[in-house]
């Protein structure tokens, strides 16, 4: 039996691995070009998330549909250059429906609201961020913190164990992997940002407050995973889905990142970073 899991495990690591890198890739691939080919990827993305949401919550298919029109014309004027009025459509449809559920869902209804603005706002900050005169290396330093948190966090936890973070919520993290996470992402961004400076604009403030951030960073993202856990437990399912072998569902594989593009693009703006 023991020889089977182990089998089983090893597997399911190699598959992690394998989807994981070819995310990575395509989604470097839908960096470089920017524009509609980033939008687009994001738009997918978001989408899927959303309809991933609403199978865990059992929404009407209407409502499903519905959902899927605000976001997708939230994410095209965020990709033609507005994105206050997608913030504002996606906010108001997100009201709109969360309302108009009650008579259908019940309990459920706020789940709408919320649905749409978990999956929204983190692509309407993206894409606005890939948008801003250091983008390219904003949204690339983004992308990387979570990445290298979900992986430093993953390996280092399964090394050394230990105390768990919240095992009533995601009985598998543990305090190591929260502290390896943030250590690899503070490391993994120096080491990024050295060999982007010098080959794309970077933005112009100090790589210490970058390596910095990084951690801080790190536990956002831990508590974007903490959320989608907690979710996944309040719905009763394993998984968000079972599109991406080795990770789930694409609310699983994304949840990490989602309030750190939010904060991000927050950041960049405060720091007048946007051009």
């Amino acid at each position: 039996m023991a020889a089977s899991e182990a089998v089983a495990a090893t597997s399911q690591l190699g598959a992690r691995v394998v989807v994981g890198v070819l995310l990575i890739v395509v989604a470097l691939a839908a960096l470089w070009a920017g524009g509609f080919g980033f939008g687009a990827l994001v738009a997918v993305a978001v989408l899927l998330m959303f309809a991933e949401w609403a199978q865990m919550f059992r929404l009407p298919r209407g409502l499903r549909l519905a959902g899927l029109v605000v976001l997708a014309g939230s994410v095209m004027l965020t990709i033609i250059g507005q994105p206050l009025m997608a913030i504002a459509a996606l906010a108001t449809g997100a009201g709109i429906l969360g309302l108009g559920a009650r008579p259908y869902v019940q309990a459920r209804a706020s789940w709408v609201a919320i649905g749409l603005l978990y999956a929204g706002m983190p692509a309407i900050a993206l894409i606005w961020l890939r948008g801003t005169q250091y983008g390219l290396a904003l949204t690339l330093l983004t992308l990387v913190t979570v990445w290298a948190t979900d992986i430093f966090a993953y390996f280092s936890g399964r090394a050394i164990g230990g105390p768990k973070l919240a095992p009533a919520i995601s009985p598998n993290k543990t305090w190591a992997g929260l502290i390896g996470g943030m250590a690899g992402s503070a490391l993994t961004i120096w080491l990024v940002y050295g060999l982007l400076d010098g080959r794309i604009d970077v933005p112009p403030v100090p790589v210490l407050w970058l390596v910095v951030l990084a951690p801080v960073l790190a536990v956002v993202a831990q508590a974007g995973d903490f959320y989608e856990s907690w979710l996944k437990r309040r719905v009763g399912v394993k998984d968000s889905g079972n599109l991406l072998p080795g990770h789930g569902g694409i609310l699983d594989r994304l949840a990490g990142l989602v309030p750190v593009a939010v904060v991000a693009a927050i950041g960049t703006a405060a720091l007048g970073l946007a051009g």
